[in-house]
């Protein structure tokens, strides 16, 4: 059927390039583009458009911002400068910020050092981190996901560290192993990033 549909063949191919769209769903999605009427197409267009050009990151925490803007974390002068939470990817840090448990600043990594998926500790945001940790900075809490490449980031970094005075720490085991911190509830997060451990 699809093969009779090239036009439809091709958009499918450019949504299964979207990480996380679940195959499963590719024939819904395309259904539902299909059936959006001209204007609304437009309009979705001119969102994406637009916040391609306009969002850019944020140069010390790599959180996504505004361009010209100030970052709403760094700038923030109620936050506690001296400790900074480590996180994956910007979902984590929302995951974060959702608890109110935590009132310090961020650092994004990008993701974790995978060498199955061709990612390397240049690929990510390691040095600009290090380079981060000043006489200020009293403690990093690493709130990673609890996956064998998650922990294995953490310790590269501690190597990196060593030297450095300031306290490192992770988030307390109440989180599952193997887990995603974007699926898990509020409270856990929060009681994990309360009772976190020295690494």
């Amino acid at each position: 059927m699809i093969d009779r549909l090239p036009t439809v063949k091709k958009l499918m191919r450019h949504l299964q390039q979207v990480p996380f769209l679940a195959s499963k769903n590719m024939y819904r999605v395309t259904s539902y583009f299909l059936q959006l009427d001209d204007e609304r197409i437009e309009q979705f267009c001119r969102a994406l458009k637009e916040a391609k050009a306009r969002v850019v990151l944020c140069q010390a925490c790599f959180v996504w911002q505004e361009q010209n803007e100030q970052c709403s974390f760094c700038f923030d002068k109620s936050r506690d400068s001296s400790i900074i939470c480590v996180v994956e990817t910007w979902h984590e840090l929302l995951v974060i910020e959702r608890t109110e448990a935590f009132r310090g600043l961020y650092h994004v990594l990008g993701g974790v050092i995978s060498p199955l998926e061709g990612v390397g500790p240049k690929d990510l945001k390691i040095e600009e981190l290090v380079a981060r940790v000043t006489s200020g900075v009293v403690e990093l809490v690493f709130a990673m996901n609890q996956t064998p490449e998650g922990e294995a980031t953490v310790a590269f970094i501690a190597r990196k560290l060593h030297g450095k005075t300031v306290k490192v720490s992770c988030l307390a085991k109440g989180i599952p192993i193997g887990s995603n911190l974007e699926f898990v509830d509020r409270l856990t997060v929060g009681k994990a990033l309360a009772d976190r451990k020295l690494f």
